[in-house]
């Protein structure tokens, strides 16, 4: 089986990302984000290396045309607590790089900004997802909103593209902590936002934490809102408005907005921030 997948395989109508390919150095997740989607996947808490990597993402590298476009990663963040001794991603980085494929990296992890010298050679861009400072309570192992953005700086003042994630909009949450989110990383090329979805494994994890949040969710998400595939959707006056505030800004700062599986339409010109890739 290729360790290189086609991403969005469910091919969401809503989905408007650039074509490419998805790669997961690990598995598992070690940031427990009690709103994640991807705890599908059996002990998605533990962090664990995937069999013979190196071996089979070469395997694919020499399948591909130079140019290809590889996210890294979209189910499990490839810069875990573990990166740090292992070195994995690293290794892949240096395997992508030789084969002169196009990567986008995201990651909710300031570990990245190690990798700078290696990044800034190749044809690659970051996204770092912050999403605030109430979102701290919701990400329970996660680094801090402030490590994150100096990560972000260090890699745009060595001339990587840069991305702010500012990924989930929570509906409780003010417009000014968005804001300020914003204002901090105002140096970023490109800012990708949407807001929170649900499942059910992931509302349950989040009203088991606040259970003052259960009212406002039921309401919002389960009698006003509307269910695509398997998630649960806020009304779609509401996205918009939630949207449009972060939009605006945006546009204030002079950087691209665009809104990730949200059916709004957007000015910018991609979804991820692929178009900054060379």
């Amino acid at each position: 089986m290729r360790i290189l997948q086609p991403f969005d395989p469910w091919k969401s109508k809503l989905c408007t990302c650039s074509p490419k390919l998805s790669f997961n150095p690990y598995t598992g997740c070690a940031h427990r984000c009690l709103y994640c989607y991807a705890t599908y996947i059996p002990r998605f808490w533990e962090v664990r290396e995937k069999r013979d990597l190196l071996r089979r993402l070469e395997k694919d590298l020499e399948r591909l045309e130079s140019g290809v476009l590889i996210s890294m990663s979209n189910s499990s963040d490839p810069y875990p607590p573990a990166e740090k001794i292992k070195e994995l991603t690293r290794k892949c980085l240096q395997l992508m790089k030789e084969h002169s494929v196009r990567v986008l990296v995201v990651t909710k992890s300031d570990i990245v900004a190690r990798d700078v010298d290696l990044l800034a050679e190749m044809r690659a861009a970051v996204a770092i997802t912050i999403t605030g400072r109430t979102a701290k309570q919701l990400e329970l192992n996660a680094p801090s909103m402030e490590k994150r953005i100096e990560a972000l700086k260090m890699l745009h003042d060595a001339g990587v593209p840069t991305i702010l994630r500012l990924d989930p909009l929570l509906p409780w949450a003010s417009k000014e902590e968005w804001l300020e989110v914003l204002e901090a990383c105002s140096f970023v090329d490109h800012v990708v936002t949407s807001t929170l979805k649900l499942k059910k494994d992931g509302y349950g994890r989040i009203v088991l934490h606040f259970p003052q949040l259960k009212e406002k969710l039921d309401e919002l998400y389960f009698r006003k809102g509307e269910k695509v595939g398997s998630y649960f959707y806020l009304p779609e006056e509401l996205r918009r408005s939630m949207l449009k505030v972060v939009e605006k800004k945006c546009h204030e700062l002079g950087i691209s907005c665009a809104f990730c599986r949200e059916g709004v339409p957007f000015k910018a010109r991609s979804c991820d921030g692929s178009h900054l890739i060379r």
